[in-house]
């Protein structure tokens, strides 16, 4: 029996319908009917009973499929490994990320790229909000799912892989936190704690010096960690912009998150070395791309 024979047969027998197997294998329905019964004529028996309607296997049928489903996978995952071998995807793929949903989304995707590719290993981490793109330039890191935009000539970058809804982070006491959603314009109602060691262009297009009416933003306290940026805002220093979905990962007593009528989305996509586009790179990028889509709604 050749490779593509048990291909066909394995596919018919988790598919149990010839049309369905065909599509899947882009082949005719008579090549798949012709290689059933060429398997039957050399076994010597029926593989499967077929009706108008149905397509069950037969217990000869069900005895073959058990046996040959674990040496099938076994040769793929050879050809996979191998394959993977020829275009260099081999090695330490390092991957950080700059939030929780951000992480979410980086592990589902390992999960798919470490059984496609699995003589590359992966080490995945969160990363600072101030040094996203250090770890990249320093070789700490080979790729960062992060928060655009980033337009520096020594990075490059995928398209955006999703976006999300901005919210307010306020203190728990504040007027704001009474309030269904917030607007851009009251920014200029609370000091405003920022972020060091970004670009100044992606600092203006998160934490914005003015209205969209031209009032000022006044300015708080600034740091380069999350979790202090949250501190801050809870002791009543400031207020700071952030995605909605953060209420659901650091919700605490002392902050309230409330949605933006009218901001921007926040958009998220990877970013890596210009000099560091190599096949296990690009072939991350393809798997996240692919990820992404899946759990788009």
């Amino acid at each position: 029996m050749e490779l593509r024979e048990i291909e066909i047969f394995l596919t018919l027998a988790e598919e149990l319908h010839f049309g369905r197997t065909a599509d899947r294998l882009h082949v005719t329905r008579a090549r798949v009917s012709q290689a059933i019964k060429k398997q039957e004529r050399a076994i010597g028996a029926e593989l499967f009973k077929r009706t108008s309607r149905t397509v069950q296997l037969t217990p000869i049928g069900t005895q073959l499929r058990d046996g040959l489903s674990i040496g099938y996978q076994q040769i793929q995952d050879a050809l996979t490994a191998a394959t993977a071998a020829g275009r260099g995807i081999t090695g330490e793929l390092g991957i950080s990320y700059s939030a929780a949903w951000c992480g979410n989304l980086v592990l589902t995707a390992a999960d798919t790229f470490r059984a496609r590719h699995p003589q590359c290993v992966l080490t995945i981490q969160d990363s600072q909000l101030g040094d996203v793109l250090e770890p990249l330039r320093q070789g700490r890191c080979d790729l960062a799912l992060i928060e655009l935009p980033i337009e520096e000539p020594d990075i490059a970058h995928g398209p955006v892989l999703f976006s999300e809804p901005r919210a307010l982070v306020v203190p728990a006491g504040h007027p704001f936190a009474r309030r269904d959603t917030v607007s851009m314009e009251d920014l200029a109602q609370a000091p405003l704690i920022t972020i060091t060691g970004q670009p100044a262009y992606f600092l203006d297009h998160h934490y914005p010096r003015h209205t969209p009416s031209g009032a000022p933003v006044p300015r708080g306290p600034s740091t380069s960690a999350w979790q202090e940026v949250l501190a801050l805002v809870g002791a009543g220093k400031g207020v700071s912009p952030t995605c909605a979905r953060a209420a659901r990962y650091y919700s605490r007593p002392d902050i309230a998150f409330v949605p933006f009528s009218d901001a921007p989305l926040v958009d998220y996509g990877l970013v890596w070395s210009a000099t560091g586009n190599t096949p296990s790179v690009r072939a991350f990028v393809d798997t996240i791309l692919e990820t992404a889509a899946l759990e788009r709604p």
